[in-house]
């Protein structure tokens, strides 16, 4: 063997044993950003933002929040897709100030990880109550000293309990809440309170967060174990979290967290287009475009532009309803109020229908979105500013009508008949005459004598049946 394959296969040796000496590179953290209610495009957004992860083979994914609640839904699409990650998840209140109420504080529980940054707070998971008034929240009996932190009967369902037992026995009416608005928030209650078993999180405050709407800051959430950890920051939070192992499906995790690689993961165009037109407003908005702009161009055909804009309006608008909380009921009314109105215009009916419309419109419209809360609301103002457009213009219409009713008539045959003129020559059956300006051939059953006054009394065709004028009524 020569020199040069000695010094080479040294070379390869030392190589080897430096590759097998240097520490294997840490998978990175992705991090998912939430900012404000929770709707259609952040689950959309979580979901994909999870599925990366997997893909790119993430040790961890953090989900940095600030909410002040959202819709039941897109909250429970995003807690089975944590529930369901490959990886852990957690879930990160920040920066200071930031809060995580109502479907913020599902997400805080049913994470991984629950982490909140100090000056944060969570809870007021108090389900929001649809149609109607706001109702007193179930009171339970605060909890006695030394209450378990999860498992067991909390004094919150005895309470519920004793009340129902109260109210159900002698058929008395009872001062609490409704039936339906005690079947929501048990419901929510019980749904809560899984969830901190499965993280064996406090489940008797989660209890109370639901039923007394009960709020908590970082520092005292902390030490109740509602949050495993409270970080100055995503270093932070990252170191405390290295070595630590997290059971997830199919295993368990140890985090290497110190020093790995962060990805953070705005939202893409994609996310922000969702966000735009899930918003009920403008998807109302949408609606009401697209409809006009096809009625439009149904009256006038051929126009083009009216009927492709309305026709993107309105599927758009349709995509963003799917997608929200829609009362179909109150969409038909919508519809049904703008046929109406439209039915007004072309088959005047003096108001019955159009006023009928505008009534079935506003109502309509004020129970199109089926939730309470005020990020997903239509404003009544704007309710109100097209629904008194909408009857201006019906009283528009109507005037016109009215006034145009009571116009004599200018033309056709009954423009006619009752009509005065003047023989053109001698007439003994038929002759002619000057009548409005226009000579006709007349038909009479008595001699006229030339320049003799005539009167129309008939019309068949273009021949008139005319009578001398001193002799009315024939």
């Amino acid at each position: 063997m020569n020199r040069a394959s000695i010094l080479l296969l040294c070379w390869l040796a030392w190589f080897g044993a430096s590759a097998a000496a240097a520490p294997p590179v840490a998978p990175p953290v992705v991090v998912l950003t939430v900012n404000g209610a929770i709707g259609p495009a952040t689950a959309d957004y979580v979901q994909r933002g999870i599925a990366y992860g997997s893909t790119a083979g993430a040790q961890l994914v953090v989900l940095q929040i600030d909410t002040p609640g959202g819709l039941d839904l897109s909250m429970r699409a995003i807690i089975k897709d944590i529930l369901a990650a490959p990886m852990p998840v957690a879930v990160y209140v920040a920066p200071a100030g930031a809060r995580a109420a109502s479907a913020g504080t599902y997400l805080l529980y049913a994470s991984h990880i629950a982490a909140m940054a100090p000056a944060t707070n969570l809870g007021a998971a108090t389900p929001v109550m649809i149609g109607g008034p706001p109702e007193r929240p179930v009171a339970p009996t605060p909890p006695e000293k030394g209450a378990p932190a999860a498992g067991g009967k909390t004094n919150a369902d005895k309470s519920a309990d004793k009340s129902a037992g109260k109210g159900g026995a002698d058929g008395g009416a009872t001062d609490g809440p409704s039936t339906l608005t005690r079947k929501q928030v048990n419901d929510a209650a019980a749904y809560l309170r899984s969830l901190a078993h499965l993280r064996q999180r406090n489940a008797d405050w989660a209890d109370l967060a639901v039923r007394q709407a009960v709020s908590l800051p970082a520092g005292e959430a902390l030490k109740m174990k509602v949050v495993d950890i409270v970080a100055a920051d995503l270093p932070d939070l990252l170191k405390q979290l290295d070595g630590r192992k997290i059971a997830v499906q199919g295993g368990e995790r140890t985090l290497a967290t110190a020093g790995a690689a962060v990805e953070r993961r705005a939202p893409d165009w994609r996310t922000r287009v969702l966000s735009v037109i899930t918003e009920p407003t403008l998807a109302y908005l949408l609606v009401l475009v697209g409809i006009y702009a096809l009625l439009f161009e149904f009256a006038n055909p051929g126009l083009v532009l009216p009927g492709v804009t309305g026709a993107i309006c309105l599927l758009t608008a349709l995509y963003a309803f799917q997608l929200l909380p829609v009362n179909y009921a109150g969409l038909a009314l919508m519809l049904l109020g703008i046929a109406f109105m439209v039915a007004e215009a072309f088959l005047p009916t003096f108001g019955s229908l159009g006023i009928g419309g505008v009534i079935a419109f506003v109502i309509g419209s004020v129970i199109l979105i089926d939730t309470d809360l005020p990020a997903y609301g239509i404003p009544f103002a704007l309710i109100a500013g097209i629904a008194a457009a909408s009857l201006a213009f019906l009283l528009l219409v109507v005037g016109v009508a009215v006034k145009a009713r009571r116009r004599p008539l200018v033309s056709g045959r009954e423009a006619f008949i009752g009509s005065v003129g003047e023989v053109v020559d001698e007439c003994s059956g038929e002759g002619w005459a000057r009548i409005g300006g226009e000579t006709w051939r007349v038909r009479c059953r008595e001699p006229l004598q030339a320049g003799q006054r005539i009167r129309v009394t008939g019309m068949e065709g273009l021949l008139l049946d005319v009578v001398a004028e001193h002799r009315k009524g024939n």
